[in-house]
């Protein structure tokens, strides 16, 4: 009697008729990570298939990791979301690692060589706030989070930047510490190491910063004067820092509203216009006006505020955030929370602002935003 097929022999069946398996992989690794919840939904075979090892390492090899926008917001309880721009599609991340539920902020996050980093930050017990040294990274080809080395010193509000694919953080504060740090630190992805560095001339609170012209700019407050920002520049090849003391071209950037791209800085000010700023004036120009809040059933449109604001390609992205209205029943203001996805094209002046897809909840107020780019 002829024994029949078992196991895998009998089930076979290709990802795509008529394809090798391995060029039927390499096919489906062009396509955007936006679509991957849709085409699970085919077949139990494209779902093993773009779950498969095999998958995530056909795509790192060809270096595909596809654009990402990575969002987290005050009700995600450290949760992130992710934004393909190609697809308009949103979709979350899979649950970080943590060892605690409690609210978190004060953290940075960066994406370098094919990675996001979200690094350091603090937890908030009973209105009493736990710096953290931890280094959590997702693995856009993968899709899954791993703990990568930890910061020397635990550090909440700090500055942090990418230069030279390295990760710069300086200042910032914890428990030890309160009046602030003066410590520097860099990470190199590809060893998965962090060294310390020259240290600042002093202690700085609230920092933040950019990478700009190859140097870490530091912009944060010192403890006898938080009323004015101090504003430092570290060059990566001397290993020198340098007091600047001509503030007056970024005594305007926030480190919520401040984005750079191809070089260009851009910012959004306190009366609603985006200005970019020409290095060779030393002046803002400006590109136009932000988008207002317009609610169904209210007569006038609205200012949002803490929302996310980030460049991608020639795109500026305005996510989420909040919006006060005022209740003509109640004679009161309330808070609505807010789920859209806006952008423009910062080449085309005045800037026009178009809707994309919203986030799937409203988000209220967004804690991290970033971008990494294919």
């Amino acid at each position: 009697m002829e024994e029949e097929p078992v196991g895998d022999d009998r089930e076979y069946q290709a990802i795509i008729p008529g394809l090798p398996d391995d060029l039927a992989l390499r096919c489906l690794a062009r396509i955007s990570h936006g679509y991957h919840g849709l085409l699970e939904c085919i077949s139990r075979k494209w779902r093993d298939a773009i779950r498969s090892m095999d998958y995530a390492h056909m795509k790192a090899r060809h270096e595909r990791c596809g654009n990402w926008l990575f969002v987290s917001t005050a009700d995600g309880k450290g949760q992130w979301d992710a934004y393909d721009p190609d697809a308009d599609r949103w979709h979350p991340l899979p649950t970080v690692p943590t060892d605690c539920d409690e609210s978190f902020c004060g953290f940075s996050c960066v994406s370098v060589c094919k990675k996001f980093l979200v690094i350091g930050g603090c937890y908030l017990y009973n209105k009493r706030s736990l710096a953290i040294n931890d280094v959590i990274l997702f693995d856009p080809f993968k899709k899954q989070w791993k703990r990568a080395a930890n910061m020397q010193t635990a550090r909440t509000d700090f500055a942090c930047a990418v230069i030279s694919n390295k990760v710069y953080v300086a200042g910032g504060g914890n428990s030890s510490c309160t009046g602030g740090l003066s410590s520097v630190e860099v990470y190199d992805p590809c060893a998965d190491r962090w060294e310390d560095l020259p240290p600042m001339p002093f202690t700085l609170i609230e920092c933040f910063s950019i990478s700009y012209g190859g140097q870490f700019h530091v912009l944060g407050k010192r403890e006898y004067n938080i009323q004015q920002d101090t504003y430092l520049i570290f060059n990566p090849v001397n290993q020198h820092w340098c007091i600047m003391e001509d503030l007056q071209l970024f005594c305007k950037l926030t480190h919520n509203y401040t984005t750079i791209q191809n070089g260009n800085i851009y910012t959004i000010l306190e009366e609603g216009s985006i200005k970019k700023v020409d290095m060779d004036q030393k002046v803002w120009c400006t590109l136009g006006e932000f988008p207002a809040v317009v609610l169904p059933k209210h007569m006038r449109s609205l200012k949002p505020f803490t929302f996310g604001f980030v460049a991608f390609q020639q795109y500026l992205y305005v996510i989420g955030g909040m919006t006060l209205k005022y209740n003509l029943d109640t004679l009161s203001y309330g808070i609505v929370k807010l789920n859209s996805n806006r952008f423009c094209d910062m080449r085309k002046l005045p800037l026009e602002w178009k809707d994309a897809r919203p986030m799937p909840i409203r988000s209220g107020r967004i804690l991290g935003c970033a971008v990494m780019e294919e």
